[in-house]
């Protein structure tokens, strides 16, 4: 019998690493990272670092309050980067503003918005590598088999995948990061890619690519997502790869979070599919 996740598993993971369903609340970790990621927006598109003119002292002023705003209040956040691009519309930092602003409706699992922002900002900067690749990862975890434009998002998630996947080995290194560190940062963002995408083949029913990108996305990394190791199970397991199934779950078994109790009993599954088709 085909293997296929459950309404109840079609949310899963939207927090990556963690296997949790929507109403998950993002941990002080990741908001560390959003934070992060707007602060190297600001250095990357700071006035001083190219020709452009001098930026008005109270359009920095808003800028730093957007950016200075606490990521544990989304609202708030919103609120500064919506004024923000309203008061200031063709500032450098638009596209810097609209991305935060994205990661704030992603913290408040508000979604159309989430898409809306992060499309503006991507129409700003076609190869901001973190939107196309937390885009092309979300959509894949929240659309619903049953939308009407379910298979249109898949493919603008795998669309997304493959851009990020072709810019980031070109990507100029930050001045204020070691080489090791870019290093780590371009291979984090190449696993989130491999991921989602992974997940897109698995939607569409293409086992062998789910395989393939998922594999890609748990070998060797120290904080896999249980989720991708869920799906690789499940992915396997239709392939009749039954052993391979139960090594995919076991991982996702030994990590902590909602899938683990599921998992164990996928491996276990596996196993006994596994020894009857010996």
């Amino acid at each position: 019998m085909a293997v296929a996740l459950g309404s109840a598993l079609w949310f899963a993971a939207v927090c990556r690493a963690q296997g949790t369903n929507p109403n998950f609340v993002v941990g002080k970790e990741q908001q560390q990272e959003q934070d992060q990621q707007l602060k190297q927006k600001q250095l990357s598109q700071s006035p001083s670092d190219n020709a452009a003119p001098k930026v008005d002292p109270k359009e920095e002023a808003a800028y730093k309050a957007f950016f200075d705003a606490s990521s544990q209040d989304a609202d708030k956040r919103i609120q500064l980067g919506q004024d923000f691009i309203k008061q200031y519309p063709s500032s450098v930092y638009a596209e810097a503003v609209h991305a935060g602003v994205a990661h704030a409706y992603y913290t408040k699992q508000d979604w159309k918005n989430f898409y809306a922002e992060a499309d503006k900002a991507l129409a700003l900067k076609p190869d901001d590598v973190d939107l196309l690749t937390m885009v092309g990862w979300v959509i894949p975890h929240t659309v619903v088999g049953n939308e009407p434009d379910a298979g249109e998002q898949l493919d603008k998630a795998e669309t997304y995948e493959k851009r990020a996947m072709q810019v980031i080995p070109s990507l100029p290194k930050p001045a204020n990061v070691t080489d090791d560190q870019f290093a780590a940062l371009k291979a984090e963002k190449l696993v989130e890619a491999h991921s989602g995408l992974g997940l897109v083949y698995f939607r569409r029913q293409d086992q062998d690519n789910a395989v393939k990108e998922l594999q890609q996305a748990t070998q060797d990394n120290s904080n896999p997502d249980p989720t991708d190791f869920f799906v690789l199970g499940a992915s396997l397991q239709n392939l009749g790869r039954y052993t391979e199934a139960a090594d995919a779950y076991t991982h996702c078994s030994q990590i902590a979070g909602t899938l683990q109790d599921r998992c164990k009993q996928s491996a276990d599954n596996a196993k006994k599919l596994a020894a009857q088709k010996k």
